[in-house]
């Protein structure tokens, strides 16, 4: 059985894995003695960490803590200096940016299509996929608008169904929903954990947001700051579907945003 998320650093509550969470002999996701650094600053430090099949999991962090950059190395965007990265599944991981990145010049359609064209599926196979994929994100009426026809919460879908589309055990979602409004927001929430459910997907999700991550998270990853250390994890052992307003949300919110502070504190005092 799998070990569950395992740091060096880290401060594990009490609690066993929801029904949610996928047992199997390999994680979806190992990242052992990681270190990174660009020229002499020392990014990451050592960062130990499993995602287990079916697992949701929210790296937390102020900014320039490395989040970002250890989502981009689990991708194969970079390579760390020293240490190991491993995917046991064998199929690259999806990714999906803070801006959705989509071309403006192809319909909703035709930008999941390509996604699908790169996968290597049929060309008689890409429109009724695409159209599926639209329709799981709740924009089946989206195939042939453009870009610029389309709102931020939905342009944020299409660029959900593209990651799916590559058809991966494994998505990495760098804050797609930062720059969205609340509601928008909310919304997107529920829809995400829906989907996640749906598809069976392993999720690791990058946020700033504290009720963002107790939210949407099954544990939630704290990491310091400069050079970036995994500092504590949570098992978030509320059920699904959650509320932002929830008290139980709000309550461990408030617990992971004073461990988050005294972070910040501390890097402030070096």
């Amino acid at each position: 059985m799998t070990r569950t998320l395992l740091t060096k650093a880290a401060d594990l509550k009490d609690g066993t894995a929801t029904a949610d969470t996928a047992t199997t002999t390999d994680p979806a996701v190992r990242i052992t003695g990681v270190h990174k650094s660009f020229g002499p600053a020392l990014v990451l430090d050592d960062i130990d960490l499993e995602v287990r099949p079916g697992e949701f999991v929210c790296l937390l962090g102020a900014s320039g803590c490395g989040k970002s950059t250890l989502l981009n190395l689990v991708a194969g965007l970079d390579s760390p200096t020293a240490g190991a990265i491993e995917v046991p599944g064998g199929k690259r991981p999806a990714l999906m940016f803070q801006e959705h990145a989509l071309f403006p010049w192809l319909t909703a359609g035709k930008n999941i299509e390509l996604a699908l064209r790169l996968r290597g599926l049929p060309r008689e196979q890409r429109r009724p996929e695409a159209q599926r994929l639209l329709e799981l994100v709740r924009l089946g009426d989206a195939y042939k608008k453009r870009v610029h026809e389309l709102s931020g919460g939905m342009r944020q879908r299409v660029a959900l169904a593209r990651a799916l589309a590559q058809d991966s055990d494994v998505l990495l979602m760098d804050e797609p929903f930062a720059a969205l409004d609340a509601i928008t927001r909310d919304v997107l929430h529920e829809e995400l954990t829906r989907i996640w459910r749906e598809t069976g997907v392993s999720v690791l999700f990058v946020t700033h947001n504290v009720r963002e991550a107790v939210r949407l998270a099954q544990r939630v990853v704290l990491m310091s700051s400069r050079p970036g250390r995994v500092s504590r994890v949570w098992d978030v052992e509320l059920p699904q579907p959650r509320r932002i307003e929830d008290a139980a949300v709000a309550e461990l919110s408030v617990e992971i945003t004073e461990e988050l502070r005294g972070e910040i504190r501390r890097h402030g005092q070096h």
